[in-house]
């Protein structure tokens, strides 16, 4: 028997109501957003037809930031206020800005904040703030399009973007009023529109060169499952960088010298150097006709061999990263059943030629490179929003370097290893170093080396008010848990008493592109050295232990249980300790001085023990410590 749902006038579900959710591609050269409907993904065009927004906001005196097109058209007129490529600011602190100033001519605010604000017309804004009204422009495109409010949104990142970098783009979306449904990984989106259209399994790897950053990654498909096994790329590297690599080779032919080159002519440089690009992709050369001033006009030729020539040491340094990335997934090239080209900058013959020479097979480019990471994050989108809760695809993500805590000696211990899928939790015990304890101060790094010094340091916080216990007795669980979108958070707590202290990681910048390389190539290249440091480390520790503990029993029963010779050869045992500890560079010389200490002060330790065990059981019968057997 069928049955009717009957509800309240006006307040019946409507069969084929949907939750509007979008995908959205934030870019440094462009951004789009995609939905799906009827079944069909597509990207949204704004009033004029065009799909792509360009990631430029303009800023002017008491006037509503200007995103886009038109923001785009005074990039050369307007420099300081025109904001471009704004995503490698994002999660980076002041200290960065060194790496990028040449490609970055703005104005920064003199202030005491780790982030950067770069001063405009219209006030000092942050790159949170220029992304959210990118975000903001996007979002209103969206709202007008389906005709309707949207319940949030899938946003994209570099694979290689870190903890700092997502969470400025999480705050720069709640600036916009968007709900982040997730942040997605750029390559795991494509694999996600790619995965779907060709349905194959296998290992693929996604080649994803874009206006600014570069992400490689190497992912398996099964049955609908995408396990991203390895990350690597560039946050700094993409076609912006073919565009300087064009303009400097202008500039000597010009007359212009890059150190004092007038920002305004460096931008006409560069939209010149990119309209170059784009019309090699279908020419073998291109004429140049600049004009630099009324009374300067430049005319020159570029062939796409020059192109070539300009551009390959860049491609290099993409395919040095896919070989690491291979490395460090355990796969070879043949094991590789397709190659998906990502993002506008792929669109460069010279691009899909070398990168299908380094993988030797040809390359995938037939869904538009621009548009798959937007289509394949609206997939996903729909998925969370509950409109296809049985097409969503199971997307598991990685980390891109190990996360740990600092213990005693300075020694990192990893909690959760790098190119472990997130979401992810990992628990790992600790105890204390000292007799009454009550607090532990609690460091959070990041980093492949096993000293902390080598590592990155997150955060750190202290766990205080748990009650005081011998050293060794308490029992201190550290949580690590990293969330769907790459976010970490950690919590300590003390299981006798339920003490408990968190912290969120939010530092004030992120990691750079070298940083990260330069971390996982030392990780490899001082294995042996770290592993040396960390035994030599690990037996300081214990020597300092060791030593403690004796000084202290020595203090309390030395003079009434020691004759003078015995004290003298442990206290000569002890001085020998203290130098080699001090001294030595080999972890095995400390270990034997540390045994010879055992051996001498054994004699002590029995006498300290038996008067131990005389004093419990002073005032009592011998009948009362005997074990009765337990009958059947």
């Amino acid at each position: 028997m069928a049955l009717l749902q009957i509800a309240e006038p006006g307040q019946s579900s409507v069969p084929h109501q949907r939750r509007f959710a979008v995908g959205i591609d934030l870019g440094t050269t462009n951004s789009l957003v995609a939905t799906v409907r009827s079944g069909v993904t597509e990207t949204l065009a704004d009033d004029d037809g065009n799909h792509l927004l360009p990631s430029v906001v303009r800023y002017q005196p008491d006037q509503t930031p200007v995103v886009g097109t038109l923001a785009k058209s005074h990039a050369v007129t307007d420099p300081f206020n025109t904001i471009v490529s704004v995503k490698r600011l994002m999660g980076r602190g002041v200290a960065d800005l060194k790496s990028l100033g040449e490609q970055l001519p703005y104005k920064f605010a003199d202030t005491d904040s780790t982030v950067p604000r770069i001063t405009t017309a219209g006030g000092d804004v942050s790159a949170i703030e220029v992304s959210a009204e990118i975000l903001k422009s996007l979002k209103d495109r969206s709202e007008r399009t389906l005709g309707d409010e949207l319940v949030g949104a899938v946003i994209t990142v570099p694979a290689y973007f870190d903890d700092a970098q997502r969470q400025a783009t999480k705050d720069a979306a709640r600036l916009a009023n968007l709900n982040v449904l997730r942040l997605l990984n750029e390559p795991t989106a494509a694999a996600v529109a790619y995965g779907l259209d060709s349905g194959q399994e296998g290992v693929v790897a996604v080649y994803d060169l874009g206006g600014g950053t570069f992400d490689i990654s190497i992912l398996r498909l099964t049955q609908g499952v995408f396990e991203v096994l390895a990350t690597g790329g560039d946050s700094a590297l993409g076609g912006d960088d073919f565009d300087h690599a064009i303009a400097e080779w202008i500039m000597p032919q010009v007359g212009l010298d890059e150190s004092t080159i007038d920002p305004s002519i460096a931008r006409l440089l560069l939209r010149e150097a990119c309209k170059a690009k784009e019309a090699l992709s279908e020419n073998d050369q291109v004429e140049l006709d600049i004009e630099l001033s009324e009374n300067q006009r430049w005319f020159g030729l570029l062939t796409r061999d020059q192109f070539n020539q300009l551009v390959d040491p860049l491609i290099k340094k993409t395919l040095m990263a896919c070989r690491r990335a291979m490395r460090d997934a355990g796969i070879e090239k043949n094991e590789i059943i397709d190659v998906v080209m990502v993002g506008g900058s792929t669109r460069a013959l010279r691009v899909r030629e070398q990168v299908g020479d380094f993988f030797q097979q040809e390359v995938l480019v037939s869904i538009d490179p621009d548009r798959v990471v937007a289509i394949g994050a609206a997939i996903q989108a729909n998925a969370l929003a509950g409109n296809d809760p049985d097409g969503g695809m199971l997307l598991l993500d990685v980390i891109p370097l190990s996360l740990g805590i600092e213990t005693m000696g300075g020694l990192t211990e990893k909690i959760i290893h790098r190119n472990t899928p997130i979401p992810v939790s990992r628990a790992q015990d600790f105890t204390t170093y000292k007799d009454g304890q009550t607090a532990m101060a609690i460091q959070v790094v990041q980093g492949e080396r096993e000293l902390v010094s080598d590592c990155r340091s997150l955060a750190k916080f202290e766990l205080r008010g748990f009650p005081p216990q011998v050293a060794g007795a308490a029992r201190i669980r550290v949580s690590f848990q990293v969330d769907a979108d790459g976010l970490l958070s950690v919590t300590a707590k003390e299981e006798t008493s339920g003490v408990e202290a968190h912290v969120e990681v939010k530092p004030s910048y992120g990691l750079n592109d070298s940083e990260i390389e330069t971390m996982l190539r030392e990780s490899m290249d001082y294995a042996s050295d770290d592993m040396k440091a960390r035994s030599l480390r690990e037996q300081q520790v214990e020597a300092d232990r060791v030593i403690e503990a004796l000084d202290a029993a020595m203090a309390e029963d030395g003079e009434d249980m020691l004759e003078a010779d015995e004290r003298d050869t442990i206290l000569s045992a002890s001085e020998l300790l203290i130098q080699m500890r001090q001294t030595s560079e080999t972890a095995q010389e400390i270990k034997l001085a540390i045994e010879d200490i055992e051996r001498a002060s054994a004699g002590y330790v029995a006498k300290r023990m038996n008067a131990s065990v005389q004093k419990s059981m002073a005032g009592h019968k011998v009948e009362e410590f005997t074990v009765e057997e337990e009958k059947p």
